[in-house]
């Protein structure tokens, strides 16, 4: 039996602590007149309880994350998401400053999406942006994630 479509934006859980970040990524969203509802969290800790339904964000939902962060870093929460049974299978990108091939190596062990350095987006941040858009459009995502949060 075929399911309907999936009807519901995907949400987007912004972990970043960087307000200058922010809103460049913000910014790109509304050139290209993205709508999808974004949340924010500043640290991996915050990302976690927004996640385990402390705060509130909508399934289903793409992870973009910084690394460099306080409290909780990137890597640290990356770890934490994939012990949890819950949230094992988020899809999260990296998107972050650092180039550091153990940063690059510790994310891909921990399947990342992808991991994009915020400087090589350059001035082709909206083309970033605009292939983050056309990924959520087209990937299949769980109508399960979608009953769960209803």
């Amino acid at each position: 039996m075929a399911h309907p479509p999936l009807s519901k934006p995907v949400s987007i859980l912004l972990v970043d602590d960087d307000d200058v970040d922010v809103m460049g990524i913000q910014r790109a969203f509304a050139k290209l007149k993205i709508l999808n509802p974004i949340v924010r969290a500043r640290d991996g800790l915050e990302a976690l309880e927004l996640l385990r339904g402390q705060g509130h964000i909508d399934h289903p939902y793409l992870i973009l994350l910084d690394i460099n962060m306080p409290r909780m870093n990137g890597i640290e929460t990356l770890a934490a998401l994939r012990a949890d049974p819950q949230l094992a299978n988020a899809v999260v990108f990296i998107l972050t400053t650092s180039r550091d091939d153990q940063d690059k190596l510790a994310a891909y062990e921990k399947h990342v999406a992808g991991y994009i350095v915020k400087q090589n987006a350059g001035d082709d941040f909206l083309q970033l942006i605009s292939l983050l858009d056309h990924y959520w459009r087209i990937v299949e995502w769980p109508l399960e994630a979608t009953r769960e949060a209803t």
